[in-house]
């Protein structure tokens, strides 16, 4: 797609009662977004219509009833909803998280399609959105089962070189210790590894994994979880090239400043690690879905009822998820073209004393 055309966005209205529209507005609003993008969205023109009166925006769109009238250098609007869909501004309502399910579905139907070539999905809230077919705590669950090919998922918070994995994603705290098995950290420090050499372009990553418990356990006194789960699984893991270090108490490793030598950090647990996240890179962090062929990101914030129609929702983080989402199709493209077609490697035959190159002889494969 992005050889005949410039790089298509799917980018989801999400909960049509929150701050989505406006921030898909604003962030549009600037003409040059257009340079680097064609952004599709999946929603309503006639709620987008509403919001962007109400937000006295004045922000061109294009309504498109099919993909074929999608335009370069203009903000496509695809209908997703009835036109019956009902806007109570600040509310979580059923029929708002209807909405937000069906522009998620067509998003990802027509990326399915090779319509767009990446997602970016705004907020939805995720009570609302729960319904027959959606049963999921979010979108990474989500994403990962339609799009996921049998593929695990990883929840990554990012900000420049600032990069936050979710072990356990989101979970109940209660059930967070029993899911923390070398299984689970194995397979995540995998998924974390591949990510930030194909999508972050980082050659040999450094990842700095997270303790359970406070102080690392204590060698045993506050938790065992360290002596016999984590600390062992990152012996394996080191051993099998993954430079992978710790465990190390979050308090003291982000007061200190030690999380700047690390390419990456692996946290237990969602609080563990999206609260230094946000405190830290609230206004332009992004959440990025990793693990999947799917390149999805989306702000790293939510609906935010409280101050829906006011106007002063900030559109950094949104911006931000279209600019990595952009970047991190694009490194994969570099990686993987990179290495299409590597050396063949070269057999010697032993005759006498010297040995001769035979350049007949076919790689074996595995």
């Amino acid at each position: 797609m992005s050889d005949k055309h410039n790089i298509r966005v799917g980018i989801t209205q999400g909960d049509i009662n929150g701050i989505g529209y406006e921030i898909i507005f604003k962030t549009f609003a600037n003409p040059e977004m257009f340079d680097i993008c064609t952004p599709v969205i999946y929603g309503s023109p006639k709620l987008a219509a509403y919001h962007r009166k109400a937000l006295e925006l004045d922000v061109p769109y294009n309504a498109v009833e099919t993909t074929e009238e999608i335009q370069d250098g203009k903000l496509n609007i695809i209908n997703c909803n009835s036109d019956e869909v009902h806007i109570e501004l600040g509310c979580a309502t059923k029929e708002s998280g209807e909405a937000a399910y069906q522009a998620l579905e067509r998003a990802v139907k027509d990326y399915q399609e090779g319509v767009t070539d990446l997602l970016v999905t705004a907020p939805i809230n995720k009570n609302s959105i729960q319904n027959e077919d959606f049963h999921f705590p979010g979108h990474t669950e989500y994403l990962q089962e339609r799009l996921g090919n049998g593929e695990k998922s990883l929840m990554i918070l990012c900000s420049g070189d600032l990069r936050f994995a979710i072990a356990t994603s989101h979970l109940a705290l209660r059930d967070v210790p029993a899911a923390i098995t070398p299984e689970l950290i194995e397979e995540k420090l995998n998924i974390f590894n591949k990510s930030l050499k194909e999508d972050f372009n980082i050659d040999a990553p450094r990842i700095a994994v997270l303790s359970l418990n406070p102080h690392s356990g204590d060698n045993g006194l506050l938790g065992k979880e360290e002596i016999e789960i984590i600390i062992p699984t990152i012996e394996k893991m080191s051993k099998e090239g993954v430079l992978c270090y710790g465990p190390f108490g979050v308090d003291g490793f982000m007061g200190s400043g030690k999380y700047t030598h690390f390419d990456g950090i692996l946290a237990m647990y969602h609080d563990q690690g999206l609260t230094p996240m946000k405190l830290l890179a609230m206004s332009n962090g992004v959440n990025f879905t990793a693990g999947l062929e799917a390149v999805r990101t989306s702000p790293a914030h939510g609906v935010a009822y409280d101050i829906a129609g006011k106007g002063c929702a900030d559109e950094n983080s949104f911006r931000q998820a279209i600019y990595t989402a952009i970047d991190i199709y694009r490194n994969r493209e570099r990686y993987h073209a990179a290495r299409r077609r590597p050396l063949r490697k070269l057999y010697f035959e032993k005759r006498d004393d010297s040995n001769r190159l035979n350049l007949q002889q076919e790689e074996k494969e595995d």
